[in-house]
């Protein structure tokens, strides 16, 4: 991708699934990546797996100072951010009527207040140095309604309006997209599945199989880069077909 060499970027949630792919694929398109993610096991596993990452850092995203801190050590790592990505999430499969206040609390606090935190930041230490681009993991999830997941559609849904809506008052000086995945086939993902549930979920899919978290981490590069450099305020569903029809689809 044209624009990527050099640039300085970071990702959140960037110890394992997509989070990791997108920060492997940054690496190979010659940019310095630092990663945020809350998991010591993961921080330790990533900086094994990709020893050109330029910082490793812990933060929860749903606590603002430790945000500011983790944002802080990314730039002096870095030097600056060109790029976030703005990717860490959690999901909890349960009936809506089951939903507890603790779970609601905790599911919008990491899907969306804690996306709000990072991107607020983000988009400041952007505007001093001139520009940028912020791009956001949405979820097919907060397009059309999915049962068992009526917080974490909620939260979804918000991280589109707010990307529209940073979109419009952030231009011309910062990009803001997001990418809205359908079923990727991450480690975490497979090891919930027998064998039959994959096969029952895939064919429901047009494109007969989930998306690898590689083939999102080609896209979120390719909006980052200046081949890009005309695409602001979008949502992008990458989910195989799936929610391209009705019920007639199905």
């Amino acid at each position: 991708m044209r624009g990527l060499q050099a640039k300085r970027v970071l990702v959140t949630g960037g110890a394992s699934g997509i989070g990791a792919a997108v920060a492997a694929r940054f690496l190979e398109e010659g940019s310095r990546v630092v990663v945020l993610d809350r998991d010591p096991k993961g921080r330790e596993r990533i900086k094994c797996e990709l020893p050109a990452l330029s910082a490793v850092v812990a933060a929860d995203v749903t606590k603002y100072e430790e945000v500011g801190q983790a944002l802080a050590e990314a730039v002096g790592a870095m030097g600056g951010i060109n790029v976030l990505i703005n990717n860490a999430g959690i999901s909890i499969r349960h009936n809506f009527l089951d939903i507890t206040r603790e779970e609601w609390d905790k599911n919008v606090a990491v899907n969306l207040t804690g996306v709000f935190y990072v991107a607020q930041l983000a988009a400041r230490h952007m505007t001093e140095r001139g520009g940028g681009v912020i791009l956001q993991t949405a979820s097919t999830n907060g397009m059309v309604g999915h049962p068992f997941y009526a917080d974490y559609n909620a939260a979804k849904a918000g991280v589109i309006e707010l990307t529209k809506s940073m979109a419009l008052e952030l231009a011309p000086k910062i990009r803001v997209n997001a990418i809205a995945p359908g079923y990727v086939l991450t480690p975490m993902q497979r090891a919930e599945y027998t064998d039959e549930m994959l096969d029952q979920v895939n064919l429901k899919i047009p494109l007969r199989r989930h998306a690898h978290p590689e083939e999102i981490a080609a896209f979120f590069a390719f909006l980052a880069s200046d081949d890009a450099a005309y695409v602001t305020g979008q949502v992008f569903a990458m989910d195989g077909g799936e929610t391209a029809g009705g019920l007639a689809s199905r």
